[in-house]
């Protein structure tokens, strides 16, 4: 039995941005052995293969795609004690509030984050003090350059902030399968390390707290800054983060902070996180606001969002290209008042920033 497969169809219903056009084909593959199938198809005819999950990391181009779009819908969540293996198709934010329900710690914080467990590595996804690939054990994937599947552990992973040696060899892995291990802190949650967190939740950074308030805090949170998935708000047809935080060198800091001294005064303060290696990573969210792109920026179908100056979004009737006009504004406009260029975020199919 073939799996299911579309032509000419559209791939904006596929993303939370609601933009893009259609894939010359398109087919949803509900177990491994279709997914892997419809990547041998693609790769031994030649033909350009975009992988899609949940769409929540995807700018696709107006024009749409010119080639095999697969949409990975495999499921499977399975938990023994404290291990957890999810199909690459397994909604995450659904799997997380799952392991809460177990009384499981470890991704209580990547609560309410939208796509799909197999994007997780990838982009090694974090919000709120955690990031994936604290957890990760294994990540089970299709190597189309061996022509088989594959096991690789976390340390073959290359991860790093919002990176991982999938993100760098974009066409070389499919990921199938992502193996966790959590933690069994008797309900409750991992050390709590990020301040916003530790504020919201009253407790000092370090502290613990029920799994399920920690999870409860952080959909609040984001639901604040328009990052929770809502068909009736427009804030949230975004791809939540557009742009990661920049992490400078320390000649690049100095230069940085010249430029803020110059543009708002020698008493301002721009935020500063060690990132190892004497590298700082400062805030997107500050350098955007700084640089006037306010909270609602913009007068066309693409917009800031009113909740967050990090999320680009679509008022309902954007195109691709409208949204990289925004990008391109915000990017360029960050670049003149202080010298530091943004980076997007999410992953760009038939389009440039």
């Amino acid at each position: 039995m073939r799996v299911q497969e579309r032509h000419e169809a559209p791939l904006a219903p596929l993303t939370t941005f609601r933009l893009g056009g259609p894939a010359a084909r398109l087919v949803t593959a509900v177990t491994d052995h279709e997914v892997i199938t419809a990547v041998r198809e693609a790769d031994a005819s030649g033909t350009p293969l975009l992988i899609i999950g949940g769409g929540s990391n995807l700018v696709i181009s107006d024009k749409g795609f010119d080639g095999t779009a697969l949409h990975v819908a495999t499921a499977g969540f399975r938990l023994d004690g404290t291990t957890l293996e999810l199909a690459a198709g397994e909604n995450w934010s659904d799997a997380v509030a799952r392991t809460v329900e177990a009384g499981l710690a470890g991704i209580e914080c990547l609560a309410g984050i939208p796509g799909s467990a197999g994007a997780t590595p990838v982009q090694n996804v974090g919000a709120y003090g955690q990031d994936v690939s604290q957890t990760i054990t294994e990540v089970v994937a299709y190597d189309r350059h061996a022509g088989e599947t594959v096991v690789l552990r976390n340390a073959d992973c290359g991860f790093s902030y919002r990176h991982s040696r999938f993100k760098a060899d974009p066409e070389r892995y499919v990921v199938l399968r992502v193996r966790f291990e959590l933690e069994d802190a008797d309900g409750m949650s991992a050390p709590i390390r990020y301040p916003e967190t530790a504020r919201a939740l009253g407790v000092e950074a370090g502290d613990r707290v029920p799994a399920a308030t920690a999870r409860e805090t952080v959909l609040k949170l984001r639901a604040g800054k328009g990052m929770v998935l809502d068909p009736e708000d427009h804030d949230t047809w975004s791809a939540g983060s557009f742009f990661t935080n920049p992490v400078l060198s320390p000649e690049q800091h100095a230069a940085f902070l010249e430029r803020v001294a110059q543009r708002l005064g020698d008493d301002v303060q721009p935020p500063a996180f060690p990132a190892g290696d004497g590298l700082v990573k400062t805030s997107a969210a500050w350098l955007i606001d700084k640089a006037g792109f306010t909270k609602g920026y913009g007068d066309g179908p693409a917009r800031i969002s009113t909740k967050h100056t990090l999320a680009l979004t679509n008022r309902g009737t954007a195109t691709t290209e409208d949204l990289l006009a925004l990008a391109r504004e915000v990017r360029d406009g960050v670049h003149r008042a202080f010298g530091v260029t943004l980076v997007n975020e999410p992953v760009t199919v038939g389009v440039t920033l």
